[in-house]
């Protein structure tokens, strides 16, 4: 677990928003194990503690294939129910006002279960919380080939009033280069979604590039390995393309060895938009509080720059402009903003 700092009360106090957050590695520990207990998981991990133990990576396919496992304890509705209300419960304990959560309908479809309904059932559960406000990014993973992801955005379209937004590209990288879905995400454009894909997580600036060029996405989830190309760096920084960094993600899956090694100081050193955020926090044993804390205590972070990062995932977010500068009046004006001096 990251180190938080003595005063780390303010990291939690401080309102906050996250970019880069996927449903189903964010699910509470109690709520997961109640899913496994369901399934008969708990004949091979015996209690949560063991479960927690599951969590830990000797590399990306590794992470891949233990996000594999756990989602065989997802089959039901119901199921997308009960994490959609965990989830935005957590959300808002730590004081998360708005998230943008990728959910992944295709890793479902094994079990029956279509994209229209999940995402129904996701938001029925997050409308349990009202303390919270989630938009959803349906990630039409790669690993599944683009004319799943086509039809998974076909059917995603028709659910667009339960809070759909955009869309994403995760899974396997390295294996699945981002032109493979180009078509799909000049659909996805023309269908009024705005657009994010992973790159430069597992694989280098070459993918970076890849979506860039070929899917032309608005935002960028990780982009850690951008630093292989300095012109890449400089290009990013110019087009205000936003970042969305996940450093102790990094750490875990072997993208960077460690924190200290992450490029996130150097590039927000160099002006490039980042935001900051957790990815899978429960997988990768983080929260939000947890990531900007490091970045103070590790990485020589400012409490102004950690509230640079979070107006910028403000503006980085794709809410409409008059929320964006509701926001901005209400977490600026918010008594824990300046209570760290």
């Amino acid at each position: 677990m990251l180190p938080l700092q003595t005063d780390s009360n303010w990291f939690y106090k401080i309102p906050k928003i996250e970019l880069h957050l996927h449903l189903e590695g964010a699910i509470p520990l109690p709520a997961m194990w109640e899913l496994v207990k369901k399934y008969g998981g708990n004949r091979s991990v015996k209690d949560i503690d063991e479960l927690k133990e599951r969590f830990r990576y000797s590399d990306f396919s590794h992470f891949i294939e233990t996000w594999i496992w756990k989602n065989q304890f997802i089959r039901e509705y119901d199921d997308f129910t009960l994490i959609g209300e965990a989830v935005a419960q957590e959300l808002s304990r730590i004081n998360i006002r708005y998230s943008e959560v990728f959910y992944s309908p295709p890793d479902f479809a094994k079990h029956g279960l279509i994209p229209q309904e999940i995402t129904g059932a996701i938001r029925k559960g997050i409308d349990l919380v009202p303390t919270v406000e989630v938009a959803l990014i349906a990630d039409l993973v790669r690993d599944f080939g683009p004319q799943m992801a086509e039809t998974t955005l076909d059917q995603v379209r028709e659910v667009i009033d339960q809070g759909v937004i955009g869309i994403g590209l995760g899974g396997s990288e390295a294996d699945f280069p981002a032109e493979l879905f180009s078509d799909v995400f000049e659909h996805a454009r023309k269908l009024d979604f705005r657009t994010t894909a992973h790159a430069g997580e597992a694989a280098g600036s070459s993918s970076v590039w890849s979506v860039i060029n070929n899917l032309k996405v608005d935002r960028i989830g990780h982009g850690t390995r951008a630093f292989e190309d300095p012109r890449l760096v400089s290009f990013l920084a110019a087009k205000h393309i936003p970042l969305e960094v996940c450093p102790r993600s990094n750490v875990c899956t072997g993208a960077v060895n460690s924190l200290q090694e992450h490029p996130v100081r150097d590039y927000f050193n160099q002006g490039l938009s980042l935001t900051i955020n957790t990815d899978d926090p429960v997988m990768f044993d983080t929260s939000l509080p947890q990531e900007y804390s490091a970045l103070v205590s590790d990485l020589k972070f400012s409490y102004e720059d950690i509230k640079s990062l979070i107006l910028n995932a403000i503006e980085s977010s794709w809410l409409p402009s008059d929320q964006k500068l509701n926001l901005v009046k209400q977490f600026v004006s918010d008594p824990a903003w300046d209570a760290h001096e």
